[in-house]
């Protein structure tokens, strides 16, 4: 173990056994949020595509920073809402907006590349950043608090009418109390394997050996709900694997997937951008072609969020830091190649995946909680992803992973961001209404869910058609820049103030009580040499 308390520091080579071990446990905790955007935006299909495109624009990220900075990419949720609206063009608008994201990110290092680095770390100093990070944990805490009582085999029904016959319909899934009981399962085996001090392998992959007992303890209760056709037990859902070796024809029959059950190609951003060009029609439902107005509005519902997401991408490497006791940042690689392979890394992700890239909290978690920094272990994990998302039965088994216990893991993951995040502005005097303020603003406007809607469309009665979507995270960070700036104004003009007053008050003060200083007052001569000379007839 080094000095920063690291048992694998970031140029270590773990052997290879472990090094596949330790990629594995990397691919498992940013999976879930990789294959959750595609599915949010409604492309439930590209999901292998996305694990694809974490993995290329991982290793992107890797070659700009010359191997030095051990994090993941993967999926972006902070770009969601812009994906909705490159989503009504198609691929080709998705691939667009990535690009102009990137550009973004390019442009800023290019900015920094000339101008250094300072003044990124007085517009945004600890007491900033630290709530930030604090916040980015925090704010994913309903999320991982949602799943960790959710059965994904099973979800509420209601009858309802369609077309005049009834019918069951599926519904948001329940809270289950068995499903609690699995992520917790998965909770305390990651809490004991990373405090036990006797079996170091188990210290260094604890959220491996959490998914597997959570998973094999909800497959146990599993196995009793669909065999007694008690839903109250299926906790696992799994669908997905039947689907991967079983095909519907248009008849209803059923037949084996063939070659596709073993081996299939992701259907990626690029190829599908292309084919949408060469067919001259929207690869997505209900969407348009890309047209001169939809690159204009694409580009707004991108490049505001980009900006944004730099304070974030600041916060990450702030966090990641202070975890291996280097400075990513100001020294190497330095935040110019962190955003360079940042932005080309994102690109290059939804070329050969389908969503913009960002890094990932849950991969500088695992970091933290393993002790494990080697960048070897990222560069692997990249591999993998990239390997695994043409291995058809791999990418069904692990979207059987139930809900519940991706929470027990998150639990861990998204609590250790926010530790992290208060970590950094422990030292920061809160007696001071200038930090107090500042902190304030962001916990509690990031807490709350303040977000900003800018519209820029407008239906034919004035109301708002469309808008960009500012999140929380984002908004509350721009605020609490915005009153630290204000709060320095204000103190720069009281200690201007308070220096007049000073400065005006010392000079008769001077006067008084100068050694040196002597007064000539005419027409008293005489009065203050007998008062000298009583004075001194006293002393005697």
């Amino acid at each position: 173990m080094n000095k920063n308390g690291l048992i694998y520091d970031v140029e270590d080579k773990p052997q290879l056994s472990k090094l596949i071990v330790f990629a594995l446990q990397q691919v498992l905790a940013i999976i879930t949020a990789t294959i959750a955007v595609p599915t949010i935006i409604g492309l439930p299909m590209q999901i292998p595509a996305a694990i694809l495109g974490a993995g290329v624009g991982t290793i992107v990220y890797l070659l700009f920073t010359r191997f030095k900075s051990p994090v993941f990419l993967g999926s972006s949720f902070a770009f969601l809402s812009s994906l909705f609206v490159a989503t009504s063009f198609g691929y080709c608008g998705i691939l667009v907006g990535a690009i102009f994201a990137g550009l973004v990110y390019v442009a800023i290092a290019i900015v920094i590349h000339f101008a250094g680095t300072k003044w990124v770390s007085k517009l945004m100093p600890p007491v900033i950043i630290g709530p930030t990070v604090a916040l980015i944990g925090l704010s994913l805490a309903g999320n991982a608090m949602g799943d960790i009582v959710k059965a994904s085999g099973f979800y509420a029904q209601s009858l309802v009418k369609v077309g005049g016959n009834a019918a069951l319909v599926h519904g948001n899934s329940t809270y289950n109390l068995v499903a609690l009981l699995c992520g917790l399962v998965a909770f305390i085996v990651i809490v004991i394997c990373s405090s036990q001090k006797k079996y170091k392998s188990m210290k260094l992959i604890p959220f491996i050996l959490g998914i597997a007992a959570g998973y094999a303890v909800a497959s146990f209760f599993s196995i009793f709900g669909y065999a007694c056709k008690c839903d109250y037990l299926k906790i696992v859902d799994f669908q997905p694997i039947v689907d991967n070796f079983v095909v519907v024809a248009a008849d209803g029959s059923k037949k084996f997937a063939g070659i596709t059950a073993f081996l299939n190609y992701p259907h990626f951003g690029l190829i599908e951008a292309i084919k949408e060009i060469a067919n001259k029609e929207a690869g997505i439902a209900g969407a348009s072609l890309l047209n001169g107005a939809g690159v204009g509005e694409v580009a707004i519902a991108f490049i505001p969020v980009a900006l944004v997401v730099f304070a974030e991408h600041i916060a990450d490497h702030k966090n990641l830091s202070s975890i291996i006791g280097r400075d990513l940042v100001e020294g190497e690689p330095g935040l110019e190649k962190t955003l360079l392979g940042d932005g080309v890394g994102s690109i290059a992700g939804t070329i050969f995946g389908i969503c913009p890239n960002t890094t990932y909290g849950e991969s500088v978690g695992c970091v933290a909680i393993t002790k494990n920094a080697s960048v070897r272990s990222i560069l692997v994990a990249a591999i993998m992803c990239i390997v695994l998302s043409f291995i058809s039965p791999i990418m069904a088994i692990l979207q059987t992973i139930p809900s519940c216990v991706m929470g027990g893991v998150c639990l861990t993951l998204y609590g250790f961001i926010a530790v992290s995040g208060l970590k950094m502005f422990k030292e920061v005097d809160l007696g001071e209404n200038k930090n107090l303020f500042t902190v304030s603003a962001i916990l509690i406007a990031g807490i709350g869910g303040l977000t900003v809607k800018i519209p820029y469309a407008l239906n034919g009665d004035g109301s708002v058609a469309k808008a960009i979507t500012i999140t929380a995270i984002a908004t509350a960070l721009l605020l609490g820049i915005g009153v630290y700036a204000l709060m320095n104004f204000i103190e720069k003009k009281n200690a201007s103030i308070e220096g007049d007053n000073e400065e005006g008050a010392e000079s008769i003060a001077a006067g008084a009580v100068a050694p040196d200083a002597s007064f000539e007052l005419k027409g008293t001569e005489g009065v203050a040499k007998e008062e000298t000379a009583e004075v001194a007839s006293d002393k005697e």
